[in-house]
């Protein structure tokens, strides 16, 4: 559950030729999508794909995005990575409930809920506290469209705020992994993506879901403390080794919320905290 999860590329199972290439991109966890990626009449198809992908590459680790609680082809997406040792995670898109978080959970890996309409955020208290989840994530797209927004406007964006606010708070509450922010879809433009990917950071999410392995890169340099942070960070941690209650680096007061700020700064480097 602590793992430490920066980017989860997607890559449609309709091109199983992409998932070597997504699993070398850098990105923390792969998935593999049956949903969105996939049209209606290639379900089966991208499915047979990923069996066998899966069945010639046992040494492979990735995550499933299954289609939706309700939808036709769930059973046997599920059944597919119940099969499969190198399934490490199922992301259920359109989670509106803890009862369609325990089918998932029944294929015996872990569940990451998507949260992508009003009534998935109405439960989203139940849906995080479900046994199995792991980290939550929303779909942007998804939920503003449910809720009537108008997609890259700002007042759509004060209101996505909220939902991602209502995302951290529940994963706190239920002593879930941090969150991931959801896609950002224009590929073709990096400078969004690090205001994007800096508001996720600041805002206390993990990381963010990606749609092309251009993104990996981008969202690990701008979630990666800087040079100062991390000097800083040691400094604390050194300082408040020597078990005093309030001490003083740089000039500034340190007490036990700021030597939790070092160290989660620590963590986010990959380093050790102490």
């Amino acid at each position: 559950m602590n793992t430490i999860i920066r980017t989860a590329l997607f890559v449609p199972a309709t091109r199983p030729e992409r998932i070597p290439k997504a699993l070398a991109s850098g990105a923390d966890r792969v998935i593999v999508d049956l949903e969105d990626a996939v049209a209606e009449n290639l379900k089966a198809e991208a499915r047979a794909n990923l069996d066998s992908f899966l069945t010639d590459n046992p040494q492979a680790r990735i995550l499933v995005r299954i289609n939706a609680p309700q939808h036709p082809q769930q059973a046997a997406d599920l059944d597919l990575c119940r099969r499969h040792a190198g399934v490490v995670g199922v992301l259920l898109p359109k989670v509106e409930s803890a009862e369609q978080v325990a089918l998932a959970a029944a294929s015996g890996h872990p569940v990451w809920p998507i949260i992508e309409s009003a009534q998935g955020l109405q439960a989203l208290p139940a849906i995080a506290q479900a046994e199995g989840v792991e980290r939550l994530s929303f779909g942007a797209l998804d939920l503003g469209l449910d809720l009537g927004l108008t997609s890259g406007t700002a007042a759509a964006g004060r209101i996505l705020d909220q939902a991602r606010y209502a995302i951290l708070l529940n994963s706190v509450l239920a002593g879930l992994a941090s969150p991931l922010d959801s896609v950002f879809p224009d590929i073709h433009n990096p400078d969004g993506l690090v205001r994007i990917a800096a508001d996720a950071r600041d805002m206390g999410f993990g990381g963010m879901l990606c749609i092309h392995p251009g993104q990996v890169q981008v969202v690990h340099r701008t979630l990666m403390p800087s040079a100062d942070e991390l000097s800083w960070a040691q400094r604390v941690m050194t300082a408040g080794a020597a078990g005093d209650g309030v001490f003083v680096v740089d000039g500034q007061m340190v007490d036990a919320p700021v030597i939790g700020h070092a160290r989660r700064v620590l963590q986010r480097a990959g380093q050790p905290p102490g």
